[in-house]
């Protein structure tokens, strides 16, 4: 990337690889939103080329916008991966009993819109035996776990070959070092080509500026996951790197009852997650796409 590289000299260049009917076409619906952007935000360089200085200076702005706009001090901070470290998710579908109490604390542990109660997880109602997804139900509303069910929460992969990285026009999104995929919402153009590419329909678009109370609002932030994200970007799991790259475990795994969420260090032969892996029968979802996973399924045998 060159040294002078920001958001409006990208969309420049998408403009001649996919061509500016295509680019204007994508961006339509967020034409008005981009007078909406600072001159500093217009011209903020990417993430991977800010100085510490630089960063320091954005997030101190945020956390200004935040209280301005929302009511609540907040901290926000840039945390980065712990070297010799890839992260690794697993679920026991045989526990699973559908409580979706990990889909309400990723939505207050990740500040998302209180009206539209998002949230990065979908837990999917499945018939014992049934392997077609497309016959599942997430909108259930029955007392669970139901009788000859079983229950599949699918968020963010955290791909290794990930589709939605390759996608992005403006390189909004990557992949970390310890595997984590994230968005740099300052970044992101709101263009959707990611969320056309992920198999696993993990990325969610912002279509209205978050509400959220100012006493809901988690405090406790980080640059790439959980600050409150503006309207017209897409935003995404990324297995709470706020937390675990602070040695916590996701807010979704503390929220589980029954302990079906397994997670850990992949490079760690003593943690959970390497014994799972080395000792289930393990499924990939969607393994025939080679997007590599590094979130597993598995039953108790």
């Amino acid at each position: 990337m060159g040294s002078n590289l920001t958001r409006r000299s990208v969309l420049t260049a998408a403009s001649g690889v996919f061509g500016a009917a295509a680019v204007q076409q994508a961006l339509q619906p967020l034409a008005e939103l981009e007078k909406g952007f600072s001159l500093d935000e217009l011209l903020q360089r990417h993430y991977k080329q800010l100085s510490r200085e630089d960063m320091e200076a954005i997030l101190r702005r945020l956390e200004k916008e935040t209280l301005a706009e929302y009511g609540r001090e907040v901290q926000i901070q840039d945390i980065r991966p712990i070297p010799e470290v890839q992260y690794g998710y697993a679920l026991n579908l045989s526990l699973c009993i559908g409580c979706r109490k990990c889909v309400e604390a990723c939505h207050k542990e990740n500040n998302h819109d209180r009206q539209t109660y998002n949230s990065y997880i979908r837990v999917l109602e499945i018939e014992k035996g049934g392997i077609d997804l497309q016959d599942s139900s997430v909108t259930y509303d029955h007392q669970v776990p139901a009788k000859k069910k079983y229950y599949m929460p699918v968020q963010c992969h955290q791909c290794d070959n990930p589709p939605c990285v390759k996608a992005c026009i403006t390189k909004a999104t990557w992949k970390e070092p310890d595997g984590i995929v994230v968005v740099d919402y300052n970044w992101c153009i709101g263009c959707r080509y990611c969320m056309s590419a992920c198999p696993y329909e993990a990325r969610r678009f912002n279509w209205t500026k978050p509400e959220i109370p100012a006493a809901e609002i988690n405090p406790d932030q980080s640059y790439l996951t959980n600050r409150v994200r503006p309207v017209g970007v897409v935003e995404k799991c990324t297995f709470c790197a706020h937390r675990t790259r602070e040695g916590r475990f996701p807010a979704c795994l503390e929220a589980c009852p029954t302990g079906s969420r397994v997670f850990g260090n992949l490079l760690d032969p003593e943690s959970e997650v390497r014994w799972v892996l080395e000792n289930k029968r393990v499924y990939i979802l969607k393994s025939d796409l080679g997007t590599l996973p590094r979130f597993f399924y598995f039953f108790d045998e």
